[in-house]
């Protein structure tokens, strides 16, 4: 735990693109992650939407996962792990709403357990289905690539005292707050397709207009996440400095060692040293001991 100045650093994008079907989720999401990427190779599109995503492979080469039921958290997690196995960099995942609302998604694991392990009561239920969910959406926020989630999203009515249906907007098909989880959140229109902002601390797409989201959009996106201190390139920076100390440290140590004249020199300068200097000079100070305790040989 350490107070600091507040330091910007390069980031992974973290972007949901929700909206009905036929809103143009999966295309929206490809062009960005071309602007973003730049190289259809290192694209990958998780596809639960039965193949959907092959359908714009005249767009490019980028790779799919076909991802079938049971949409169980771990199914999830486990395709995005291949994905990062395979070198990818920009992770599409369509659609994020299986895991919630799908076969052998969230809402059906926690049924199943009510019924099974609670006496029916599913309030108890989640205290086991909530860990699995939180388990994927870590492993959305923690990647080490950039994600862009598509999510499907329905209308929300309510009957009101006047037994009238009453529209109350457009809603997510995910968790509550599923899209406060991450960096940018856009919703798409169905019928012009265009996108608008409900969540954005990229500040790049407050109060604009309605807008296509192109390649244009990607890089523009780029340009932000790449901006401030590079961590990966400082942990190693760090990493070398440590490894230089080391080095020199040892190197001091073992000349120390060498330098004993009996034992209890050795014994004296062997507990001086700190632990890893310790572990690294072993073999070098049995060998010592070994020579000072070697025993006179006298003749017959």
């Amino acid at each position: 735990m350490q107070l600091q100045k507040a330091t910007r650093k390069k980031s992974k994008l973290r972007l949901n693109i929700s909206g009905p079907a036929g809103s143009g989720k999966t295309y929206s999401a490809l062009k960005m992650a071309k602007g973003l990427i730049g190289d259809w190779s290192k694209i990958a599109v998780i596809d639960t939407e039965n193949g959907s995503a092959s359908l714009y492979e005249h767009l490019g080469g980028f790779q799919t996962v076909d991802l079938q039921a049971p949409f169980t958290p771990e199914r999830y997690i486990e395709a995005i792990d291949m994905c990062i196995a395979g070198g990818i960099e920009c992770i599409i995942i369509d659609s994020s709403s299986h895991e919630w609302s799908g076969s052998g998604g969230c809402v059906e694991i926690n049924e199943h357990l009510a019924q099974t392990k609670f006496k029916g009561n599913t309030w108890s239920a989640w205290s086991q289905t909530t860990p699995r969910h939180d388990a994927f959406v870590n492993k959305v926020l923690q990647c080490p690539v950039h994600v862009i989630t598509c999510t499907r999203s329905k209308m929300e009515t309510v009957m009101t005292d006047d037994k009238k249906v009453k529209k109350l907007g457009m809603k997510d098909i995910q968790r509550e707050g599923w899209e406060y989880e991450l960096t940018v959140s856009l919703n798409l229109d169905r019928d012009t397709h265009t996108a608008q902002a409900s969540k954005d601390r990229t500040e790049l797409f407050e109060g604009l207009d309605p807008f296509v989201i192109t390649e244009k959009t990607g890089e523009l996106i780029k340009q932000w996440c790449e901006q401030g201190v590079d961590v990966e390139a400082e942990k190693a920076k760090e990493q070398a400095e440590q490894q230089k100390k080391f080095a020199a440290a040892l190197k001091a140590a073992e000349k120390s060692l060498n330098a004993c004249k009996d034992f209890a020199s050795l014994a004296s300068t062997w507990t001086a040293l700190p632990d890893d200097i310790k572990k690294a000079t072993l073999d070098l100070k049995d060998k010592l001991k070994a020579s000072f305790l070697k025993p006179e040989t006298t003749a017959a």
